[in-house]
């Protein structure tokens, strides 16, 4: 998937608000936020996004701590959605 198209979804409404349900070409299926950490532009430039996963969500909230989340390209996305909530 391209930037343009998740930074659609993202800017300015869901980016680290909403969970977003992620599909991958290759690997699992997961539930996470997008975050804007200091190197959100420069990984956005090259089509890499840091999600913080449904599991470690409350944790980021209280302490917004950016090692709790993972580096994922862009590029292995088939779609995203905005997740259900529980």
């Amino acid at each position: 998937m391209v930037n343009e198209l998740i930074t659609k979804l993202l800017e300015p409404a869901n980016l680290a608000k909403t969970a977003v349900k992620i599909e991958f070409k290759k690997r699992n299926t997961i539930i996470g936020i997008f975050v804007k950490s200091p190197d959100y532009d420069d990984l956005k430039s090259k089509n890499f996004w840091r999600i913080v996963s449904e599991t470690h969500i409350p944790e980021w909230k209280k302490t917004n701590d950016n090692k709790l989340s993972k580096i994922f390209s862009g590029s292995e996305f088939t779609r995203l959605t905005v997740a259900k909530e529980k």
